[in-house]
């Protein structure tokens, strides 16, 4: 794998435009970004060598290299997801690419359920940590030359980043929420009974992305600030049947909000 990580990377080099040191995962609530990032490339997932190809609704396929809030980034417009039939290697397959590139920061959103009784739909939450609760950890293998074997995870979500975004978003007047995020295989989403489990388990949210990502972002030691945007409940007689339409159209409403922040971040934040 470690060879095709290096022979991606190389490929891209030689395509890029600048020479990013922030990487943003655009997923479902970040969408809108894309339309402020100034685009110098954009390369289709298709097109990379040893590069999955995202087959959700929503989610574009391509990488994007151009400046956001006067740095230079580079995006992943569209994710893979476990239960697309990814393995957990090529789920994060993009993680350790942008490693090799050079990405010191990442950014990652998503759309979950709230199991927290205190949030409500289109809410914006600040991730401070989260449960795994997928069925294979993304570094279960041999250690990939990037991080320790038992690398420590105290702090998956970057303290530094957490604090810049909490200020970016009162000077905004943006109400936020923090919390813990469950990561679950999907695709179907959850049960009451299982929602009610997860609140238990002291999960604030659930969702089917983003924390094996982050899991090898740190293991690189890449610092990463998550978000999640509530698109339904699965609070007590809150919980209504949900389609993936209707989760499009609550992480839609929250877009402008959380591209905002993200923006801001991005052009005050120095590592």
């Amino acid at each position: 794998m470690y060879t095709h990580i290096t022979e991606t990377a190389n490929w891209l080099k030689q395509k890029m435009p600048n020479a990013p040191k922030t990487a943003i995962i655009l997923g479902t609530g970040l969408g809108h970004l894309a339309e402020k990032i100034e685009k110098l490339a954009a390369i289709p997932y298709a097109d990379i060598p040893h590069f999955p190809v995202s087959t959700v609704e929503g989610h574009h396929g391509q990488l994007i290299f151009g400046k956001l809030g006067g740095k230079d980034v580079m995006a992943m417009e569209g994710r893979f997801h476990y239960y697309e039939g990814y393995s957990m290697k090529e789920v994060t397959f993009p993680i350790r690419v942008m490693y090799e590139l050079g990405i010191t920061t990442l950014y990652v959103s998503n759309a979950s359920g709230g199991t927290n009784e205190a949030f409500s739909i289109g809410d914006i939450m600040f991730i401070t940590d989260h449960i795994n609760f997928m069925p294979e950890n993304p570094l279960h293998g041999p250690n990939v030359p990037t991080g320790p074997r038992f690398p420590d995870m105290s702090e998956a979500y970057d303290k530094k980043l957490l604090a810049l975004a909490d200020k970016v978003a009162a000077e905004k007047g943006y109400k936020v929420q923090h919390g813990v995020y469950l990561a679950t295989q999907g695709p179907t989403f959850e049960t009451p009974s299982e929602y009610r489990m997860f609140a238990r388990l002291g999960a604030d949210a659930v969702g089917m992305s983003t924390v094996p990502e982050v899991i090898v972002a740190h293991h690189c030691g890449i610092r990463c600030f998550g978000v999640s945007v509530i698109t339904d409940l699965g609070v007590g007689d809150k919980i209504e049947k949900v389609t993936h339409e209707e989760v499009q159209r609550a992480a839609n409403a929250a877009q402008p909000r959380m591209a905002a922040i993200i923006e801001e971040m991005i052009r005050r934040f120095e590592a």
